[in-house]
Formats: C-alpha cells, sequence, structure tokens
C-alpha cells in the first residue's frame, strides 16, 4: 500500500487514481467535519462534492510536501464558510430567519433502553443545532480541535490566525454552545 505522501504526490502530478484514493481515505472524516459545520446532512455531502471537484481543478497548486489532509480540510473550510455568506444573504433578502432545523445524525445502538436513546439523540440534535448556529469564525476552531482532535496550533495554520485567537475562539463558542443547549434543555415544570 502507498503512503499518503506517494498518493498526493502522484495526485499534484494529475494521477487520477491517486486522487480517487485520496478521497476514499479523507472522505468520512472530511464529512462529518463539514456536516458538523453546516448542520445539515444533504448539504454536507453537496459541499464534500463541491470541496473533492474544487481540489481535482486545483491540485497543480497542491504542494505534495504539505499533508494533503490539511490542504482539502482547508478547501472544505472555505467551501462552508461560502455556504454560510450565501445562506445569510439569502436569508437577508427573504426577510426572516430559516426555522427549519436541521436532520439528527443517526445515534449508534448502543444504548440499553429506547428511551435513552430518545434522550441521546435529541441532546445530539440540540448540539447539532446549536453547533450549526454558531457564527462561522467560532465555529471554526472548535471544530477542528474539540471534534476533529486537531492541535491549535494545526487549527490556527489551518485558519490563517494566530494560536491564541484560536484559544480565545474555542473558549468562546464552547460558552455559546453550553449557554444555547442550557435555554433549549431547561425542563419545563408543569403545576399538578
Amino acid at each position: 500500500m502507498e503512503s499518503p505522501a506517494d498518493l498526493s504526490a502522484r495526485a499534484a502530478g494529475g494521477d487520477r487514481a491517486a486522487f480517487s484514493e485520496l478521497m476514499r481515505q479523507t472522505r468520512s472524516a472530511l464529512f462529518r467535519f463539514v456536516r458538523r459545520y453546516v448542520g445539515d446532512e444533504q448539504d454536507a455531502w453537496d459541499l464534500l462534492q463541491d470541496t473533492y471537484a474544487a481540489a481535482w481543478i486545483n491540485i497543480r497548486r497542491y504542494d505534495p510536501t504539505r499533508p494533503f489532509e490539511a490542504w482539502i480540510r482547508t478547501i472544505a473550510l472555505n467551501k462552508c464558510r461560502d455556504w454560510s455568506r450565501r445562506r445569510f444573504v439569502r436569508r437577508l433578502i427573504r426577510g426572516g430567519v430559516d426555522l427549519a432545523s436541521p436532520e439528527a445524525m443517526s445515534v449508534p445502538d448502543g444504548a440499553e433502553w429506547a428511551d435513552d436513546r430518545m434522550e441521546a439523540g435529541h441532546r445530539l440534535a440540540r448540539l447539532n443545532e446549536a453547533m450549526s448556529r454558531l457564527p462561522p469564525h467560532l465555529k471554526a476552531p472548535l471544530l477542528l480541535t474539540a471534534i476533529e482532535g486537531r492541535s491549535q496550533a494545526e487549527a490556527a495554520g489551518m485558519l490563517g490566525v494566530s494560536v491564541k485567537t484560536v484559544e480565545t475562539r474555542v473558549a468562546r463558542a464552547r460558552r455559546k454552545l453550553s449557554d444555547a443547549l442550557n435555554d433549549t434543555s431547561a425542563v419545563q415544570t408543569v403545576p399538578e
């Protein structure tokens, strides 16, 4: 099996088979990243396709000494940002807020009881909804560090900001998520 570096070098030279293999290797993780960013499964698939198409069109610009995954993730991040801007403009033109909530990601069947699975699904749906509503400048560093496991230095390099900026934005994103989840998950008691 070829190393990622060898595949990257071949892909940079225009080898479609090498690029296809790199796509296969990065697809799942990249989809999860985009899905968490946009909050909608269908939009995520569309953006993933746009990402790979843009990468192939610009493959001659790719520097094979740089990890392919970092390069493709940067393209995906830019596609997500463009999507957010277009969505904002559409909502602004319509004069309202898009009230459609994103579909919840499926929850693995590991819970002992159906009620536990349902509650876990509701928590996950609330988390996905809250995450999709974060401003892009807070969402991207949070996804890269907390969800994708990137270091703050890696995230800073991908986002073109300082490590301190990433640290600050992640902290702010976590506070906003916590506030949003506490507001939507508050249990209301009804007097008997």
